[in-house]
């Protein structure tokens, strides 16, 4: 597709727009949560529901809703969606009730799994070869300063407005956005659809659903809950069953075949792996910030803008890396430089020193972005552009996967190196300091004040001992993984040329 400079530049920038809006969206709700809850009243599942069925549908819908943008057109789908976005985030701003704000934030994700498979095949269909890679690289670094941008953006309407305004704020950027897009944006799809398998269709938003939802209610509540192994079951027999579907389908919904290309697969892979330790930082040091060191949301989001601006320049030098060194070398030197991000944070303590963490954060925010913006690269530029939502959709889901698996795993983790550290003061019931470290900051609240002292500077330096460990382990995984890559994307050209669907067989390996 051959478009002007001029338009290129407007594609970009309206797909930024989006990535940066759902970026915002996916951020912001942790700080609306206390008052909300002062204000709404919801019960302690009601609120959970409101935090999770945003990432329910997203999950759940983005392998659909990128076979849909193959289908249906790529610009049509971003344009429905974007407007969906927007009457969805009224409908949360102003929602009366607990049950009518967990349906707007689920019609929310609904919007958003359209939206982000878009984006992608979009640029994957207007820019090739070195072109993709640079404007990849800015897109993702934007995105990054975008889940920086939440907290702030939040912090300063919260400091002024009421809970609803976060939400509302979204509809002046989704009308430019649809206007823009509407006038700037070209149409793409698949030049021969075919019909879309319903069966699959239902398959994998019950498999994604319930993978995401135990993985969610395992680190809430973990295992021996009823509702947590039914989930499990269903989510593990669904998604199998889908597996099991799709070769047997002359248009499956998820191309298993992509997945004979070594370039495609590793991607994948090093994509889930990667986020796994990438979004539980976000997650504990904004717990660390705000409950250790006692920082307001705003402080603690101005705090983490160094790093975002350190994603910023590890995108702008991505394409550089890939160029001088190989996709396999610059992808294992952001994973190197992941790992010493978070060995350097496992050297925090209770009294913050915050010239160590803006020289942790610099460091990791410039290896995510290589990371990520050479992964996303990859997976677009080693499949037909005919594929591009189906491939787009197949990395958010990594992404997604990897974070959910992130946050629950190496969070639970945290939990239990706290509990086991924490030293709890005579006469102090066990269960009431004893669950998170929130917890214990609301109950030393209550007490006279030396005891309340000591008993949060025992929780304090329970949870900073279990953070110096779980950052420690995830400085190791990121380091094994740096190695990897060297071998399982060894030979993917620097340079991807545009495949075609029949030019070669499937499973050849690339380069």
């Amino acid at each position: 597709m051959t478009i002007g400079k001029g338009r290129k530049i407007g594609t970009v920038a309206v797909c930024v727009l989006a990535q940066l809006l759902i970026a915002i969206d996916l951020t912001v709700l942790h700080l609306v949560l206390p008052s909300l809850s002062e204000q709404m009243h919801p019960s302690t599942t009601e609120l959970l529901w409101i935090a999770d069925a945003y990432g329910f549908a997203l999950a759940g819908l983005l392998i659909t809703m990128g076979n849909i943008g193959d289908r249906v057109g790529r610009k049509k789908l971003l344009l429905i969606g974007a407007s969906l976005f927007g009457v969805a985030s009224v409908i949360t701003a102003y929602a009366p009730t607990a049950e009518l704000l967990i349906a707007a934030r689920a019609l929310l994700g609904v919007a958003a799994a359209t939206l982000m498979p878009s984006t992608l095949s979009i640029v994957r269909n207007v820019f090739t070869g070195k072109e993709r890679a640079a404007v990849i690289g800015v897109s993702s670094g934007l995105t990054i300063l975008g889940f920086g941008m939440g907290p702030l953006v939040g912090g300063f309407l919260l400091d002024h407005f009421w809970w609803g305004s976060v939400f509302l704020v979204n509809v002046p950027v989704v009308v430019v956005m649809v206007i823009a897009g509407a006038l700037i944006l070209p149409e793409s799809k698949n030049p021969a659809p075919g019909r879309i398998d319903v069966v699959s269709v239902l398959l994998s938003i019950a498999g994604m659903v319930g993978i995401v939802y135990t993985i969610k209610e395992v680190a809430y509540k973990g295992w021996g809950h009823w509702d947590v192994a039914v989930a499990a079951v269903l989510g593990l027999g669904c998604l199998l069953a889908f597996v099991l579907r799709q070769p047997r389908l002359a248009e499956p919904l998820m191309d298993l075949k992509l997945f004979a290309r070594r370039a495609f697969s590793a991607t994948v892979g090093t994509t889930i792996l990667a986020m796994f330790a990438q979004l539980a930082v976000s997650l504990m040091f904004a717990q660390y910030l705000q409950l250790v060191a006692g920082w307001s949301p705003l402080k603690s989001g101005l705090a983490g803008l160094p790093g975002m601006g350190g994603a910023i320049v590890g995108g702008v030098l991505a394409p550089m890396g890939i160029k001088l060194f190989g996709r396999a070398i610059t992808i294992g030197l952001g994973c190197a430089l992941s790992a010493i991000g978070f060995a350097l944070y496992s050297g925090i303590g209770v009294t913050i020193v915050y010239t160590d963490l803006l020289a942790a954060m610099i460091v990791f925010g410039v290896g995510l972005a290589l990371i990520l913006t050479v992964a996303t690269d990859t997976v677009l530029g080693v499949v037909p552009k005919a594929r591009a939502g189906a491939a787009s959709a197949i990395s958010e889901t990594a992404t997604e996967l990897g974070g959910a698996l992130g946050i629950a795993v190496l969070g639970s983790a945290l939990g239990a190196l706290y509990r086991s550290e924490l030293v709890i003061p005579p006469g102090v019931p066990p269960e009431a300091i004893s669950d998170t470290l929130g917890g214990a900051v609301q109950f030393a609240a209550q007490l006279p004040p030396d005891q309340g002292a000591l008993v949060l500077a025992n929780a304090k330096l329970a949870f900073v001992d279990g953070l110096q460990v779980t950052m420690l382990c995830s400085a190791g995984l990121m380091a094994v993984l740096a190695v990897s890559v060297l071998f399982t994307l060894r030979g993917v050209p620097k340079v991807l040329e545009d495949p075609e669907e029949e030019a070669a067989p499937v499973a050849a390996p690339v380069g």
